[in-house]
């Protein structure tokens, strides 16, 4: 079965994490919701959608961590964990608003 679009993006997206930053688990949902904040805020994606994303997914999966508050309940330090996942998913819209990316 062909991916979706949103799976495209999910990838495109993953692909511009640093590997070391990902977690061990499955992401795949978490991914999806990224490629959805994509589109729905391009390269306006902040630390607080990718952190609100994240807490969504988290519940989701029936986890419990003691980061899954309000993003400015964070330390700056965890507050940085983020920033990542918002510099990937900027730098897709910016591939995307520049014509470089396909998707569909």
């Amino acid at each position: 079965m062909h991916p979706t679009y949103l799976e495209e993006l999910a990838q495109e997206i993953r692909s511009s994490v640093p590997s070391g930053v990902l977690p061990g688990e499955d992401t795949t949902d978490l991914f999806v919701t990224y490629a959805v904040l994509l589109l729905a805020k391009g390269g306006q994606v902040s630390t607080e959608d990718v952190h609100n994303a994240w807490v969504g997914w988290m519940i989701s999966r029936g986890e419990q961590h003691a980061s899954m508050v309000p993003l400015a309940e964070l330390s700056p330090e965890t507050q940085a964990k983020d920033s990542p996942f918002v510099v990937a998913i900027r730098s897709v819209a910016q591939k995307l608003s520049a014509g470089g990316s396909r998707v569909g």
